[in-house]
């Protein structure tokens, strides 16, 4: 159920009709615009990047992914 609702004084006040018990424990989620704006994740940021950047037997990535999906069952 979503209902609108107006924030004033301390209190969320909704605009409409709402059919819950009185001390029903609801959760109420802002407008994302409301939220702090954040840049995507790069991959980078991750801790795992890099960790195979060494390794001789991956030289192409998509290749050997597909290599192991091929063998998963042998």
């Amino acid at each position: 159920m979503t209902v609108t609702a107006k924030y004033e004084g301390g209190v969320f006040k909704p605009l409409e009709n709402v059919s819950l018990s009185e001390g029903t424990i609801v959760e109420v989620q802002l407008p994302s615009a409301a939220r702090p704006k954040s840049r995507p994740r790069s991959v980078g940021d991750f801790a795992f990047y890099g960790i195979w950047k060494d390794r001789r037997d991956i030289v192409d990535s998509v290749e050997f992914v597909n290599h192991l999906r091929r063998n998963l069952r042998s």
